[in-house]
């Protein structure tokens, strides 16, 4: 069972950026919604456009500062998949801004923070704006292979007999479209699939899942209620643009073991524990927050919320392990790094892809024995549950792949400084095999 790991590494004794540190200045999102659902018509870029115009409009950032915009995306729309671009060319910022999109599957925002990073810490860039936007309301089917080559030939023929001869090797098979789907391509298993193996695996059993999407659900309703997402912007939506969406869609403060108990599993429908509840749902939204060095935000007189202090990026043989088990490979490298360990740290975001997965990881830091079956030297640690997802997860608020990174450092970042405390985690599982883990500090 045990996966080759990386080498040990020295902590790096400082932050990143050494004493001119990567500073977190302010943090914007939409509200995330449902699939299908109250963005259904909205594309990728106007999502992202309209949390890029809010961020500059609450700094009150003069535009021209700004050197970059790196967003992330999954399903990156094929009219323009530069998303980040379409985002500067179809607003208010000046078209000079060089603009990236990217690609980490879940962690695609957090890895554009950590490309962000790079470009400070480099020099390059003095003021950056990253983060991420999906609409899984605008993911396009596509069509077969074999379908899209007749067609090219079509577009090339000339004559008509040519263009109904491309179409003579055409199957019925072929005309089907070919839909999105989450399943990795190596091995064919939904994350969903992978999500079950874990529990199974790692004895997480259907009852924990349930319980702990219920307290997911409660802690972002108070959360709400206690006016704990200051982050989140006001959209209006709807043809005529007259039907205001100011909270997350998916959140529930009814929920109830009882209600939760009744879905059925979905993806093992016999045996199974992994149901639509205890699952993050399809979800559209957009997340992007405003980055630059310490010193810069002093000269323009920002008042940071945290500073970014080390990070880690792990990939892993899914054909031994399975691929939700970034966080748990990524966070011992990230807190060596950063000269720390679990019990430094004051408050962790862990992405919740599923129940399942947020709950095995958890068992397995603070097992000796499950640790070093994997082939890490020692367990992580202990987390206290009320330290982790205090304000709610993915399960309750949504997960719109590209943007759930930035909405995790961002959630983070604030409630570090509503607690006043110094340090957090965010942890995060991708599709892949991947996992990005990053150490924050004030």
């Amino acid at each position: 069972m045990a996966t080759k790991t990386r080498k040990k590494t020295k902590a790096l004794g400082s932050p990143i950026g050494g004493d001119d540190r990567i500073a977190i200045i302010a943090g914007v999102r939409t509200p995330f919604a449902k699939a299908w659902t109250v963005y259904n018509d909205w594309t990728e870029a106007a999502l992202a456009r309209e949390v890029a115009a809010e961020l500059v409009n609450r700094t009150e950032l003069d535009m021209e500062l700004i050197d970059s915009l790196i967003l992330g995306c999954v399903s990156v729309p094929m009219d323009g998949p530069n998303v980040a671009r379409e985002v500067v060319l179809r607003s208010q910022l000046p078209n000079s801004i060089p603009a990236t999109t990217v690609q980490m599957y879940c962690a695609s925002s957090a890895y554009a923070i950590l490309n962000a990073c790079g470009d400070l810490v480099s020099g390059v860039a003095d003021v950056v704006i990253a983060g991420g936007v999906e609409s899984m309301s605008a993911a396009r089917a596509r069509f077969s292979l074999p379908l899209t080559h007749a067609l090219q030939e079509v577009s090339r023929a000339k004559k008509l007999q040519d263009r109904v001869k491309a179409f003579t090797s055409i199957h019925a098979r072929d005309l089907l479209p070919d839909t999105p789907s989450i399943a990795e391509p190596t091995t064919g298993k939904s994350m969903g699939d992978s999500a079950e193996d874990m529990a199974k695996q790692f004895g997480i059993s259907r009852g924990e899942q349930d319980e702990y999407t219920v307290m997911t659900h409660h802690r972002a309703a108070k959360a709400y209620d206690e006016g704990r997402f200051p982050e989140v912007m006001n959209l209006l939506t709807g043809e005529n643009f007259d039907q205001p969406v100011a909270r997350d869609t998916n959140v529930r403060m009814d929920t109830s073991l009882e209600q939760v108990a009744r879905l059925r599993p979905v993806f093992d429908r016999k045996h199974g524990t992994v149901t639509a509840a205890n699952a993050s749902p399809l979800t559209d939204g957009a997340s992007m927050v405003l980055l630059m060095r310490e010193s810069r935000a002093k000269e323009l007189g920002y008042k940071p919320m945290a500073f970014i202090r080390s990070h880690a990026i792990v990939g892993l043989d899914i054909q031994k392990v399975n691929l939700l088990l970034g966080p748990t490979f990524a966070t011992p490298i990230a807190l060596e790094r950063a000269g720390m360990s679990l019990k430094d740290i004051d408050l962790i975001e862990m992405h919740e892809a599923f129940a399942a997965q947020t709950l095995a990881n958890l068992k397995i830091w603070g097992s000796k024995s499950l640790t070093k079956e994997l082939g890490l030297d020692d367990a992580i640690g202990d987390v206290d549950r009320e330290k982790l997802n205090v304000n709610g997860g993915s399960v309750a608020l949504g997960h719109p792949f590209g943007a759930t990174g930035a909405r995790l450092v961002m959630q983070l970042a604030g409630e570090m400084q509503r607690r006043d405390v110094n340090t957090g985690l965010v942890t995060i599982c991708a599709a892949g095999g991947l996992g990005l883990s990053m150490v924050l500090e004030r």
